[in-house]
């Protein structure tokens, strides 16, 4: 099991119960920024399982280093939105996770890559790397929770200045668009919680790409309002773009800062989008595995 070295007492507690049903089964190493290096390490030491014990960022980076081993992820969720887990059915509670794990199977799905890195949610470009670095410095002064999460969304949309130009090549074929933020979704969970239309998508190995046509600040507040109670409009908030592959580029831009499942990032341009069909092999609840086997038959 893999978890953050700097894990508060709350966390503590949370892996001290899991570890409790683990039993001998289970060896914690520790990790400080990106769980990767330890993942890999775990996956040259032979272990068939590794569990990632964090929220959605820790658990994208071990997937990362999973992606085309013979290892298969496990979650422990800690996180604040935990959608990842959420998506496998993986119980909140830690006893109850770790229970499941153990009664799990082995079940290979698709992962989206960009520039060659594994996301399991989303990727995010525009305004919304700004909306984290707002929202990690509100958690470090206040504590973490949803609403200060909703909160310094709202005070960075405030701060917009104008929507930026893209160049897109979806499935080939090249568009340009101005919009302040663009999100590329791999979750249907996560599609699901905002009211999203596109998670036949997500089933279809495909990208659901979502460009907001908004370009003021009084029309993204609005957008974030209908997003949080799950009314988008997709004839007048966002345009819907379902792809298999897909380069986005910006002009006379080198390289860009991009989020991706809560994580930040500078990447290099052009940012090339690419499904990696069975790349990772998770460890899914005995009822999941089930249902997911019947979808496939």
């Amino acid at each position: 099991m893999i978890a953050n070295s700097r894990s508060g007492s709350a966390n503590r507690a949370i892996l001290a119960r899991a570890l409790a049903v683990f039993g001998s089964r289970a060896v914690l190493h520790s990790f400080e920024g990106d769980p990767a290096p330890v993942a890999e390490q775990a996956v040259r030491d032979g272990y068939p399982i590794v569990v990632a014990a964090g929220g959605d960022g820790t658990v994208a980076g071990v997937a990362h280093a999973l992606a085309g081993t013979p290892a298969a992820l496990a979650v422990l969720p800690m996180g604040t939105f935990n959608y990842f887990a959420r998506g496998l059915n993986t119980p909140q509670d830690p006893s109850a996770a770790a229970t499941a794990i153990l009664a799990g199977e082995p079940h290979a799905i698709a992962v989206g890559t960009v520039n060659g890195r594994v996301f399991l949610n989303n990727v995010a470009l525009g305004l919304y790397p700004a909306i984290l670095d707002d929202r990690e410095a509100t958690y470090l002064r206040f504590g973490r929770s949803r609403i200060l999460a909703h909160w310094s969304a709202l005070r960075t949309i405030l701060r917009l200045q104008r929507p930026m130009r893209w160049s897109f090549v979806i499935d080939g074929m090249t568009v340009v668009r101005r919009t302040p933020m663009i999100f590329i979704a791999r979750s249907a969970y996560q599609l699901d919680q905002f009211g999203l239309a596109g998670t036949d998508a997500i089933s279809q190995d495909r990208f659901a790409i979502y460009i907001a046509r908004q370009s003021t600040r009084l029309a993204l507040l609005k957008l974030a309002w209908r997003l949080m109670r799950g009314k988008v409009d997709l004839s007048s908030d966002v345009e819907l773009i379902q792809a298999k592959t897909l380069v986005i580029d910006r002009r006379r831009r080198r390289s860009i800062r991009i989020a991706y499942d809560g994580e930040r990032e500078k990447m290099s341009l052009p940012l090339t989008f690419d499904i990696d069909a069975d790349g990772l092999s998770v460890i899914l609840p005995p009822e999941k595995a089930v249902m997911v086997k019947g979808a496939v038959a």
